[in-house]
C-alpha cells in the first residue's frame, strides 16, 4: 500500500524533471547552432509549452486540495492566472510562426506576457509571512523602496530614456515597449518586498524568486542589448536561456510547494542576511550617476557628485553605526550587560532550525536562582543587583566564545549552546556553572550565599521550535528544584510537567489509581476497630507506583484535587462495603486526608457531602486529614469550611505533626481532634534517650490540647511498648500489618477485632 502510495509522488516528479529535460534543448540549440532562426523559435515555442502547461496544472491542485489559508490561497491564485496566461502566450506565439498576417511586435502572445506581471506581483505582495509591528512594516517599505529607486534610475538610464527618444517610432510600440521595464521594476519591488519580510523563505518561496529574478534580467538584458548596441537577440541566445530557466524554477516552486507545508505560522524572520540590500540601491544609484557624468569636468557638475556621494557614504555609514547600537542596546540586559529575552529567543530558534547531525548538538540551559528572594527583602536591591552582576561573571567565565548567556528577568537566566560535540558536553557545561554560582558573593560586610537550579534540554528530533525547547528546560529546571536544588537536572520526557498533568488526569478518568489500605492499631487496649487507606497508580507501563512518585507533581499541577476526590469516593464506598456485609466493621473511623488545594476549592463542603450520600458511609464515622501548612495561616474561608465540615460530624486532624512550622496556637482555635506524630519523632524512641524525650512532649503536648494521638512508623515491639508507656493510644506502622488491597483488608475484619484509630485515605 505505502508503495502505491508513493507511485503517483514518483510520476509526477519525473514529469517535472523530464519537462525540464526538454528545455536543456534550448541549451543543445544555443551551443551547437543548429538550424535556422525559424526553427530556434518553434523549438523555444515547443520546449516551454510541456513546462508552462505543467506549472499551471500543478498550480490548480495545489489550489483546488485545500490546506492553504486564505491569505496565501489568493497570492497561489493570482500565480495561476499568470502561469495561464504563459500557457497561452506560448501557444499563440507558436501559432503565430505558421498563420501569415499577424503583427510581429507587439503580438498576442507579446500582451499575454505583459499581462501575466502584474498577476506575479500581486501574488508575491500576498504571499504570508511573520507578523510585524507598524514601524517595522514602514521601514521595510522604506527599504523596498530605496532598492527600486537604484534599480529605477539604472532602467531609466539604459532602457526607459533611449526608448523615449527613438525617432519616428510607433507611438504604440513605444508605450508597449517601456511598459515592460516599469512593470520589471514593480517585479523588482515585489521581490525585494517578499525577500526583507522573509528573508529565511521556505524552499518554493526562494525557487519563486530565483524564477522572477532571472525573468528580470533576461527582459532587461534584452531590452537594453537592443536600445544601446543594436543588438536583437535571436531565439536560442543567451536571454532565451534565462527565460527558460526562469519557467522551470516556477515549475521547481509549485511542484516543492504542492509537496511540502510553507512557512509555520507566527514565526519571526532575521532579515539581516537582506540587510544590505537598500545600502546596494543607493551604490548603484551613485555608481550609474558616476558614469553618466564621467565625461563631465571637476567645475561644476562633478565635484558636486563627488560631495553628494562622500555625504551620502558618511550618512550610511552612521546609520550603520546607530543600527549596531541600537541592535546591541535592544538585546542587552542594562543590568548585568548580557543577552536579553530577545537575543535568547532568536538564538533558540536558530538551533531549532538547524538540521540535526552527529557530532553537532544543540541545547539550553535554564538557571533559577535559589534563596534570591530572601536576599532581596533583607538586604535590599543593591545586594540583589549585586548578586545578578556576579551571576553573570560567572556565567561568563563557563561558557565558549560561541554560546550566548542571557538574563530573561528578575533571577532568571539562559544559555545558548550551538555546536557542541556530543550531549554530554552540555551537562559538562551545567556542572561547571552550578558549581561557579555555588560560590559566595561578597557585599561590602556581607557573605551572600546563593546557588542555582539547572535545566538542561537537548535539541532532538522532539523539539520542534524555540518554544518547546524552552519548556523542557523550564520542565528540567523545576525538578532540580524539587529535588533539592543546587545543582541542574536534564530533560526527559518523565519530566514534563504539562504531560505527566495530563497522564495522571488521564489515571483517574481510566480507573488506573487503586486504595490499599494498613490497619491502624490501639496501642491501650482499645476495642474499636480502625484502618488506614493509601493511594497506588497501577501503571500500565511502570507498574505499581507510591505516592511518593506522583503527589508532589499533582499538587504542583492541581490534579491532586480530581485525585483526592476520587480516593475519598473510593475509600467511602469501600467502607460502607464493610460495615454492609460485616456487622463488626461498623465502627470503623474513616480519616481521608485533604491536600492543601483541595481545603482551599470553595465547594469542598458540598463535594464531600455529595460523597457521603453517593456512599452511604456516615459523616461521624469520617475524619479529615490536614497538613501543618493549611493549619498554619488558615484565612476566614478556610476556618469556615472546617467549621461547617465539624458541624456534619466530621472530626478534624494533623498529619505528620511537628515536619512544618510551629503552630500551636491554630491547634486550640482550629477545629482539630486527632494529632498524628510524624515518623521522624517515632524512630530512635527505643535506642536513643533524647529521642525517646522528645516524642514524650510531643504525646504530651496533643494530651494538653486534648486531641487523640496517632504514633506512625512503628516498626518494633519496643517502640510500642514505650509509646504505649508515654501515653499515646493508637499507632500503625509495619510491625502491626502493611498496606493491603481492600479485599484482604475485608477478610482481615472478619477474622480478628482490630482496636479503635482511624481509616486515613491519603492521596500524600
Amino acid at each position: 500500500m505505502a508503495q502505491l502510495r508513493a507511485r503517483p509522488g514518483r510520476v509526477l516528479t519525473a514529469a517535472v524533471w523530464g519537462s525540464g529535460a526538454l528545455l536543456g534543448l534550448i541549451l543543445v540549440q544555443a551551443l551547437t547552432g543548429w538550424g535556422s532562426e525559424f526553427q530556434a523559435r518553434i523549438l523555444n515555442d515547443l520546449t516551454h509549452l510541456p513546462v508552462t502547461l505543467l506549472t499551471a496544472a500543478l498550480g490548480l491542485r495545489l489550489i483546488t486540495r485545500g490546506g492553504l489559508d486564505r491569505r496565501e490561497r489568493r497570492a497561489w491564485i493570482l500565480l495561476e492566472a499568470s502561469f495561464v496566461c504563459q500557457v497561452v502566450a506560448h501557444a499563440a506565439s507558436l501559432a503565430q510562426n505558421f498563420v501569415p498576417g499577424l503583427p510581429p511586435y507587439p503580438s498576442i502572445s507579446d500582451y499575454l506576457y505583459t499581462v501575466s506581471i502584474p498577476l506575479v506581483v500581486a501574488g508575491l505582495l500576498l504571499m504570508p509571512v511573520a507578523r510585524r509591528s507598524g514601524a517595522e512594516r514602514v521601514k521595510l517599505l522604506i527599504d523596498s523602496l530605496i532598492v527600486v529607486a537604484g534599480a529605477c534610475m539604472a532602467l531609466w538610464y539604459l532602457e526607459i530614456g533611449p526608448l523615449l527618444q527613438t525617432p519616428g517610432a510607433d507611438p504604440v510600440i513605444i508605450m508597449f515597449s517601456t511598459a515592460v521595464p516599469v512593470l520589471d521594476l514593480l517585479l523588482v519591488f515585489a521581490l525585494i518586498t517578499l525577500l526583507l519580510r522573509r528573508a529565511h523563505a521556505d524552499a518554493a518561496v526562494r525557487l519563486l524568486g530565483a524564477s522572477m529574478t532571472l525573468k528580470v534580467v533576461a527582459d532587461s538584458t534584452y531590452t537594453i542589448a537592443y536600445v544601446q548596441f543594436g543588438v536583437a537577440f535571436q531565439g536560442g541566445s543567451w536571454p532565451f536561456l534565462l527565460w527558460a530557466s526562469g519557467a522551470f524554477l516556477a515549475l521547481l516552486a509549485v511542484h516543492r510547494r504542492l509537496r511540502h507545508d510553507g512557512l509555520p505560522r507566527g514565526e519571526r524572520q532575521d532579515r539581516g542576511r537582506l540587510g544590505w540590500l537598500p545600502y546596494g540601491g543607493v551604490v548603484l544609484a551613485y555608481g550609474l550617476l558616476a558614469f553618466a557624468a564621467r565625461e563631465q569636468a571637476l567645475y561644476p557638475l562633478g565635484g558636486m557628485i563627488l560631495g553628494s556621494i562622500a555625504l551620502t557614504t558618511l550618512v550610511i555609514a552612521r546609520q550603520m553605526y546607530a543600527q549596531r547600537e541600537n541592535r546591541r542596546l535592544a538585546v542587552t540586559d542594562p543590568l548585568t550587560g548580557l543577552s536579553n529575552r530577545a537575543l535568547i529567543t532568536e538564538r533558540l530558534a536558530e538551533v531549532t532550525r538547524q538540521p540535526l547531525r552527529e557530532g553537532r548538538h544543540g541545547a539550553v540551559l535554564l538557571i533559577d536562582l535559589d534563596r534570591f528572594k530572601p536576599i532581596n527583602d533583607a538586604y535590599g536591591h543593591e545586594a540583589g543587583d549585586a548578586v545578578l552582576k556576579a551571576v553573570a561573571a560567572a556565567l561568563r567565565s563557563v561558557i565558549r566564545s560561541g554560546d550566548t548567556a542571557g538574563r530573561l528577568g528578575g533571577d532568571e537566566f539562559a544559555v545558548v549552546l550551538p555546536g557542541l560535540p556530543s550531549p554530554a558536553a552540555a551537562e559538562a557545561v551545567a556542572q561547571r556553572l552550578a558549581e561557579a554560582l555555588s560560590t559566595p558573593v561578597i557585599f561590602g560586610d556581607l557573605l551572600l550565599s546563593v546557588e542555582a537550579s539547572i535545566g538542561v534540554a537537548l535539541r532532538d528530533a522532539t523539539t520542534g521550535d524555540a518554544e518547546q525547547l524552552m519548556a523542557h528546560a523550564d520542565a528540567a529546571m523545576y525538578a532540580a528544584k524539587r529535588s533539592g536544588r543546587g545543582h541542574y537536572r536534564v530533560y526527559t520526557p518523565e519530566l514534563d510537567t504539562r504531560a505527566r498533568d495530563a497522564e495522571l488526569r488521564r489515571a483517574v478518568e481510566n480507573g488506573e489509581l487503586v486504595v490499599h489500605f494498613q490497619p491502624v492499631v490501639g496501642l491501650a487496649g482499645d476495642d474499636h476497630t480502625a484502618v488506614e487507606a493509601l493511594v497506588r497508580w497501577n501503571h500500565p507501563t511502570r507498574g505499581l507506583l507510591m505516592p511518593g512518585a506522583f503527589i508532589d507533581l499533582a499538587e504542583e499541577t492541581g490534579a491532586v484535587v480530581p485525585i483526592g476526590e476520587w480516593v475519598l469516593r473510593e475509600a467511602c464506598r469501600q467502607a460502607a462495603g464493610w460495615r454492609t456485609d460485616n456487622p463488626d466493621a461498623e465502627a470503623v473511623w474513616l480519616s481521608v486526608n485533604l491536600s492543601p488545594r483541595q481545603v482551599t476549592q470553595a465547594g469542598l463542603v458540598d463535594t464531600i457531602r455529595g460523597i457521603l450520600d453517593e456512599t452511604g458511609f456516615p459523616a461521624d464515622r469520617l475524619v479529615l486529614e490536614l497538613t501543618e501548612s493549611v493549619i498554619l495561616q488558615p484565612d476566614e474561608q478556610t476556618v469556615a469550611r472546617l467549621t461547617a465540615l465539624r458541624d456534619m460530624g466530621i472530626g478534624i486532624s494533623v498529619d505528620d505533626f511537628g515536619t512544618g512550622y510551629a503552630a500551636l496556637s491554630y491547634l486550640r482555635t482550629l477545629p482539630v481532634s486527632v494529632l498524628k506524630i510524624d515518623r521522624s519523632f517515632i524512630t530512635g524512641i527505643d535506642t536513643d534517650p533524647g529521642a525517646y524525650a522528645v516524642a514524650e512532649a510531643v504525646v504530651r503536648l496533643a494530651q494538653a490540647f486534648r486531641l487523640h494521638v496517632v504514633a506512625e512508623g512503628i516498626e518494633t515491639a519496643e517502640q510500642a511498648r514505650r509509646l504505649a508507656g508515654m501515653g499515646c493510644s493508637y499507632g500503625q506502622g509495619y510491625y502491626f500489618a502493611r498496606p493491603m488491597p481492600g479485599d484482604d483488608l475485608a477478610d482481615l475484619l472478619r477474622s480478628r477485632a482490630l482496636l479503635r484509630s482511624s481509616l486515613i485515605a491519603e492521596p500524600a
